[in-house]
């Protein structure tokens, strides 16, 4: 445990430095260095890394993580059992809601949000009397802030109350928390956070800079944890917010998520990868393409690196939810592939990141994790909630996302049954069915869940469909109840900081 603990401040001590300067985006160089926090804090230099390395727990968290816990946990996703590669059986049991405090996805869901939650503690707590230009100690501690709420939502959100470390830890005795804090005073903080955040991060950045949070950032993530708590009015004023910064919908769905499209006029906040970099490459057209697929998914022929995993497989629910002519389908997933022999095999797979391969093994595609369709239909959340599609402007807003889909409006009076929506409880199921298809893989569809107070009842229908015929599912398997809803605390979280575990 001494030893366990040293390492601990080990790694809160040192910051992985990414230095600034692609067109594109600010991280473009692998982190150069490691070093202690005590001598390194001193320039504006300095504190650029040390944010930069604050951000890149995003990215190894958007690598595996988020997709396992926001889609493979709900029903959009799930797996492709392969016999001949059990090494990943945590992941499976993640989907089927039988995992244990034991299993590493867990640890490392863990620290790497609370790796980034110390790097951001380093900043705030070391900038303050720092001689460095104030615009950017706003803009530097902004960031930090935000950096520490949102991984603070990341957690409270999948563990409930977990502990709050605000300040930087200096020695081994520090290294204890004061144990779990309760989930209203783990949202306490996080609305802190993100309110002095959004006062002093800029709307936009140049070009060079494009990428880091902004006030938009944080007035989004705001209103999602409002929502996330049912305050609707707090809600739709930060989400008001948001609409006046100049944000728009894209034309074309697809134009979203080309790499060639990054941080555009939708994107509000995404993880950002540099395909050209190997240790900042993307690599999500491998996992999510099937493991028998060889290279005809990815095009990355001649190398063992040129075939899928077999991750976060659309189910067979998802592909139906798509209306008929909903283009956002085909650009989302493909049902299957053809393979050498000119025989269609029937393993779908997430495409919507898929654009080719930089070099083998490494992509250059960005993951969206807040897009202004998203805060649209949020805020025809919050009006639904406020009285059913108050004003009508609920409903033009579901609507002008459903016109990018190439899809007819929904509305009260409509003739046609699938496109009227006649209630309060009804619009919420019609936003509930927007959301699954707009945001489709996009690390959305659990917390959407848990919000509308559907996961329980739409997780046991899920595991029947999935235990069917199915052998290499376990007994047990999506056994679902309000206490599954959170995921068991780490062991070793429990044994090394004496932390209650959650119910089971």
């Amino acid at each position: 445990m001494k030893n366990h603990l040293k390492t601990i401040i080990t790694g809160i001590f040192m910051v992985s430095l990414a230095a600034a300067g692609c067109k594109k985006s600010f991280l473009d160089q692998t982190p150069e260095a490691s070093l202690a926090g005590n001598n390194f804090y001193q320039t504006e230099t300095d504190f650029k890394q040390a944010v930069n390395g604050a951000y890149s727990s995003l990215r190894e968290m958007g690598s595996v993580n988020y997709w396992l816990f926001g889609e493979m946990r709900s029903d959009n996703t799930y797996y492709q059992y392969n016999p001949s590669d059990r090494g990943y059986e945590q992941r499976e049991f993640i989907d089927q809601f039988l995992v244990g405090a034991t299993a590493e996805p867990l640890s490392s869901y863990w620290q790497q949000n609370y790796t980034a939650i110390a790097r951001s503690n380093e900043i705030i707590f070391r900038i303050a009397d720092k001689p460095i230009a104030e615009e950017l100690k706003k803009q530097y501690t902004g960031e930090a802030l935000f950096l520490r709420a949102f991984n603070y939502f990341n957690l409270v959100r999948q563990y409930g109350g977990v502990p709050l470390r605000l300040e930087p830890t200096n020695s081994p005795d520090e290294a204890q928390s004061k144990g779990r804090a309760s989930i209203d005073e783990v949202y306490a903080q996080i609305i802190t956070d993100l309110n002095a955040a959004a006062e002093l991060l800029p709307a936009k950045y140049p070009v060079a800079e494009a990428g880091r949070a902004t006030a938009g950032a944080a007035r989004t993530v705001l209103g999602k944890v409002y929502l996330t708590q049912k305050k609707y009015t707090e809600a739709l004023t930060e989400f008001r917010k948001v609409q006046g910064l100049g944000y728009a919908l894209r034309a074309k769905y697809a134009d979203v998520f080309s790499p060639a499209n990054k941080n555009n006029s939708e994107s509000i906040f995404e993880i950002q990868y540099l395909g050209a970099q190997p240790a900042l490459a993307s690599n999500f057209m491998y996992q999510f393409a099937p493991w028998n697929s060889l290279s005809i998914v990815t095009g990355d022929a001649g190398t063992t690196l040129g075939g899928g995993n077999g991750w976060n497989v659309p189910t067979q629910d998802m592909i139906d939810a798509y209306e008929p002519g909903d283009l956002r389908k085909d650009i989302s997933l493909a049902v299957g592939f053809t393979d050498l022999s000119g025989k269609f095999q029937p393993n779908p797979y997430v495409k919507k990141y898929n654009h080719g391969f930089v070099d083998r093994g490494r992509t250059d595609d960005n993951f969206p994790l807040l897009r202004y369709a998203d805060v649209l239909l949020m805020i025809a959340e919050c009006l639904n909630e406020q009285g059913f599609a108050a004003n009508g402007e609920a409903f033009s807003l579901l609507n002008q996302i459903r016109e990018r889909a190439q899809l007819k409006p929904k509305t009260a009076g409509n003739a046609d049954p699938v496109l009227r929506v006649e209630t309060q409880e009804a619009f919420r199921q019609a936003l509930l069915q927007e959301r699954r298809v707009e945001l489709a893989f996009e690390n959305h569809r659990w917390y959407d869940l848990v919000r509308a107070g559907k996961a329980v009842e739409v997780m046991n229908a899920h595991g029947k469909k999935e235990m069917v015929g199915k052998i290499t599912v376990p007994a047990g398997s999506y056994q679902v109840n309000a206490a599954k809803l959170l995921l068991p605390i780490p062991q070793r979280e429990i044994n090394l900081d004496n932390l209650t575990q959650n119910p089971q």
